[in-house]
Parts: C-alpha cells; sequence; structure tokens
C-alpha cells in the first residue's frame, strides 16, 4: 500500500517526540453498528490516541466524522460487486504504519471477533512480531435487538440464539440445518443478497413457512428500517422493498414480537443527555 508510506511521511506522529523507536502495536476497534453514541469508552479513546485509522466499510460515516483531521485515515473496506482491498495488503499497510512508529487503529464495524476478521488479522500480526490488542464493539445483532425491540431470547419463544455469517470462505451458503425453528432464534448477517437460498435451505430443512423473520436494514442509524416478513415472504420482499447492506435477518418466533421501543423525538434531556439518543418504552 504506497499510499500508507507517502500519508505517514506528511504526518508527524503523536509520540514521535516521546519515543525515538516504532512502538510496534496496534489496536482493533469495534466500531458498533453504526450510532456513535454505542462507541465505548475505550473505543473512543483508542481512536483519539492513534496517529493513522484504517477503517472498514461498515464504519458509518457519522462515526468517520468525528475523528479529527489530525489523525490519518486509510480506507481499506469491502462491499460486495466493488473492487476491493487484498486482505494482505491491509496487513501489509498496517505492519508499514506500525514500524513507522504511529499508533495504529483497525477499526472494524461491529465487534472485531464477530465475523470481523479480527482472528486473522492478529495471527497475521502477531506472525510479524507486532503486538495487538482488542477493544470491542457492540455486533449487529444486539445492536439490532435493541433499536427495533426484538428480543433474540424470550422465555415464551427462545431459548437458543445462533449468530451465523451467509457465506463461507468457498463462497457457499451457511449450513443452517437444525438452526431455526422452535425455541431458536437464527441471526444470519451477510446474507441479504442470498434470501432465496436462505428460504429454500430452511425449508428443506423443515421450517414452516410462516415462521416470522424481521429483516433489519442499517440497525442504529437514523435510515434504519425494519421489514417484517416470513420464510415463504422472504426473498420477494427483498427484491421489492430494495433492500440494501448492511442488514440482517432475525429468523424466529420472536421476530413477531410486537415492539414497544420508539426513537425518541420529545424535547428534553435525561440524565444530561438530549432525549434524542434514547430509546423510550411507550406506556
Amino acid at each position: 500500500m504506497a499510499n500508507v508510506v507517502e500519508l505517514l511521511n506528511s504526518r508527524p506522529s503523536q509520540t514521535d517526540a516521546a519515543v525515538a523507536k516504532p512502538i510496534g502495536a496496534v489496536v482493533l476497534v469495534g466500531a458498533g453498528p453504526g450510532d456513535p453514541e454505542l462507541l465505548t469508552r475505550k473505543a473512543q479513546a483508542a481512536i483519539l490516541a492513534a496517529d493513522i485509522v484504517f477503517y472498514d466499510e461498515l464504519v458509518s460515516a457519522e462515526i468517520m466524522a468525528e475523528i479529527p483531521t489530525r489523525i490519518a485515515r486509510v480506507y481499506v473496506g469491502k462491499r460486495h460487486g466493488t473492487v476491493s482491498i487484498d486482505q494482505a495488503d491491509i496487513i501489509e499497510g498496517v505492519i508499514t504504519a506500525v514500524m513507522a512508529g504511529k499508533r495504529v487503529v483497525r477499526l472494524k464495524g461491529g465487534d472485531p471477533m464477530i465475523f470481523g476478521r479480527g482472528g486473522e488479522e492478529i495471527e497475521a500480526l502477531s506472525a510479524a512480531g507486532i503486538e495487538v490488542s482488542v477493544v470491542p464493539g457492540i455486533t449487529a445483532a444486539t445492536g439490532a435487538a435493541s433499536s427495533t425491540g426484538i428480543p433474540l431470547t424470550h422465555r415464551d419463544h427462545a431459548a437458543q440464539v445462533t449468530i451465523l455469517t451467509g457465506t463461507r470462505r468457498d463462497g457457499s451458503l451457511s449450513d443452517v440445518r437444525g438452526l431455526a425453528g422452535e425455541g431458536k432464534t437464527l441471526i444470519i448477517y451477510m446474507a441479504i443478497r442470498r434470501t432465496a437460498e436462505v428460504a429454500a435451505a430452511l425449508r428443506a430443512d423443515g421450517v414452516p413457512g410462516d415462521l416470522p423473520v424481521a429483516i433489519v436494514e442499517n440497525a442504529t442509524r437514523p435510515n434504519e428500517r425494519t421489514i417484517k416478513v416470513t420464510v415463504d415472504t422472504l426473498a420477494e420482499t427483498v427484491v421489492r422493498e430494495a433492500v440494501q447492506s448492511p442488514a440482517l435477518l432475525i429468523v424466529g418466533h420472536v421476530a413477531a414480537v410486537s415492539s414497544a421501543i420508539v426513537r425518541s423525538t420529545a424535547a428534553g434531556e435525561f440524565g444530561g443527555i438530549p432525549s434524542a439518543h434514547f430509546a423510550t418504552v411507550r406506556t
């Protein structure tokens, strides 16, 4: 990543005055599902202490807008249907920055250790002799549950939760057998372009066609959208409603639980924080 070298040479490090040699460390930081208010304090501290941030596609524009301009940024996102940066090149860029004595944050949507390639990047960086630490983030499943009011567990409906990626490394559909049905909640990430296959696989496993499904698009973001469907109507609805990623599927009876959560738009504050930042329960 030649542009990384150029960028590094153009910006002084926050640590140059205090440290005469490279730090040799990088922090993997979970940015959460999109709402900047859901960043942890530790995530914010790591970002503000960084010299350079390598950020993914799923890190929201709202979060990126809050990063001071003194901190260099390198986009290393991957998105279906577009030219993406190779994973090896991302690692090379991070190593180059760390060896140049920069404080590096590898900023990832959601949680780095849940479908964020955190394990792969830790292995690669450790093999290069670089110390790695991880700051967790709120994963899309729990962010979506809280913002939509759909419980992932419920004593009347689900005592088991499975989080699944829709696509394996080889491009095949992940195996859904035994993961959905009575007493279970199945959450599927990265499958919005193959919902017909998902529905067919569920039906082939004996899952009833009328089992509820919630499609949650842009969870926790200002443009969040939730569409309630069933296994049988899932694929046609995604096409008709032009659902786009990031989106996830919540499969199970919990998806039909009536939500009492609304986004507050009333004036006023709670605990010194504007009420617009909170979900409130309708009474």
